[in-house]
């Protein structure tokens, strides 16, 4: 840790950077006397990390992946996140465009809102996300690490000497490839007899996608509308002769058909990752085991196998004692545990503590006195 950068948000409205702590007493200490926000640390190590930036001296790097339901389009959004205008105060819900439809202005206040249907995307994202880091990659579980980031995502960090000097090129390298970004369609030959790698995932999502594909779901691929007849009429034999390796056989599919499929299954197979945070080699991460400052969550770290049953909204919860009288200005529907709050709107109720935590950190209700 003592090479390691440290970074806190503070209360006051700052960022303290370029902090370094020699143990992890030193460490404890600090957060408790300067009670931060957010408390971050470096994937980077260096030679002095609380020089400036030019002057740290950068040996290496952890390799970091960033799920986040930010990322990934979801229905749910259009309920629950919302965005105001900064400069003509015009609100609306859902994913905050790119200019005010009534003044053009470019800055927004967005917040949003850890549903389960956002984080349940999230984890899937992940899954993918591992499955390729293991199978593809060959990194074992025992090397790599995974948290709940403690608000609508999850990380994935790997520390060890084999990526330590990678640069933000070579990152960016497996970036594209867990992206599927630049997999050439018209040279690869696709099997499922190849256990790994794009050559395989590539059917395996054209087959997920073709099994439950609408009419509507294909049209939306770019598909003709007569293409699309012959393929659902024609379902379990398309699928029998591609699990088998025949790619055509099918009067009606050709190249171009195949291609839009083949990219489609690309898609489905790839992971949803922030591409900036990994090849960043300098990037600030959340420390695990602290507070996220938009919910009261922990970030919290399971083994790889336990993402299946993972559930944030009981094991992230970091305050389960006491109860906080609050004002409710709006919030929807959630869960805490085994308990379900909401939806308010305009109310004066008594909360749990880590539920009360959650509406204020979301800025959706304030404690009576």
């Amino acid at each position: 840790m003592e090479r390691r950068e440290f970074g806190f948000n503070m209360f006051e409205g700052f960022m303290l950077r370029h902090k370094g702590f020699s143990s992890p007493e030193e460490l404890k200490s600090f957060l408790e006397t300067s009670t931060p926000m957010d408390a971050y640390y470096s994937c980077a190590y260096y030679e002095d990390p609380e020089a400036e930036m030019d002057r740290k001296g950068w040996i290496g790097a952890d390799l970091i992946f960033d799920v986040d339901a930010d990322h990934i389009p979801t229905g749910c959004d259009k309920v629950h996140d919302e965005w105001v205008c900064e400069k003509c105060g015009f609100a609306g819900k859902g994913i905050t465009p790119e200019k005010c439809p009534i003044c053009g202005g470019e800055k927004f206040s967005v917040t949003t809102w850890p549903c389960e249907i956002c984080l349940e995307s999230a984890r899937a994202e992940t899954i993918k996300l591992l499955d390729i880091l293991m199978n593809d990659f060959g990194f074992s579980a025992g090397e790599i690490q995974v948290f709940f980031s403690g608000h609508r995502g999850y990380h994935v960090q790997i520390e060890d000497e084999v990526v330590l000097d990678l640069d933000a090129n070579a990152r960016k390298e497996i970036v594209d490839y867990i992206t599927g970004l630049g997999f050439d369609l018209t040279t690869q030959k696709v099997t499922l007899q190849v256990p790994h790698g794009w050559r395989s995932r590539s059917v395996r999502g054209v087959l997920e996608f073709i099994r439950n594909a609408s009419e509507d779901d294909l049209i939306e691929v770019g598909l003709r509308r007569n293409t699309v007849k012959v393929i659902m009429q024609n379902k379990e034999i398309l699928i029998k002769n591609w699990a088998s390796g025949t790619l055509h056989g099918v009067r009606g599919i050709g190249p171009e058909t195949m291609k839009k499929l083949m990219e489609q299954g690309v898609k489905m197979e790839s992971a949803k990752i922030d591409t900036v945070v990994t090849t960043d080699i300098h990037r600030l991460i959340r420390l695990p085991e602290t507070l996220h400052s938009k919910t009261g969550f922990r970030k919290t770290r399971f083994p790889v196998g336990e993402i299946e049953d993972f559930d944030p909204f009981r094991k992230a919860i970091a305050f389960n004692k006491g109860t906080v009288r609050l004002h409710v200005y709006e919030a929807p529907k959630f869960r805490l545990g085994n308990e379900v709050f909401g939806p308010y709107k305009n109310q004066k109720v008594e909360l749990p503590t880590s539920a009360a935590l959650l509406l204020i950190c979301k800025n959706k209700a304030e404690v009576l006195g």
